[in-house]
């Protein structure tokens, strides 16, 4: 009984039903190109990604992450996944 109503506890105070504000991801792009002087334009087309993607990374309104276009950006700007993306922790109420 221990240690499943131990998992059990967590579990519920940890499940995104009970929790409604769970933090958010946000993408810097903007930031890191900006600081390197680079367009949008420029890194589409030496990352061979469309111009489209690279707006979506731009604006932060990406919704899903495709981890070869992850690993394109990071290789043409020299930098960690974790330089473009970050966890914004939810502030608690």
């Amino acid at each position: 009984m221990g240690r499943t109503s131990e998992y059990k506890k967590e579990y519920d105070t940890k499940n995104i039903f009970y929790i409604k504000e769970y933090g958010k991801m946000h993408v810097c792009l903007a930031e890191i190109i900006d600081k390197k002087h680079m367009t949008r334009n420029a890194l589409a087309r030496a990352t061979d990604t469309r111009f489209e993607v690279v707006k979506k990374w731009y604006d932060d309104s990406v919704t899903t992450i495709d981890l070869d276009v992850l690993a394109r950006f990071c290789y043409v700007l020299d930098c960690r996944p974790e330089d473009l993306i970050k966890y914004q922790i939810a502030k608690s109420i």
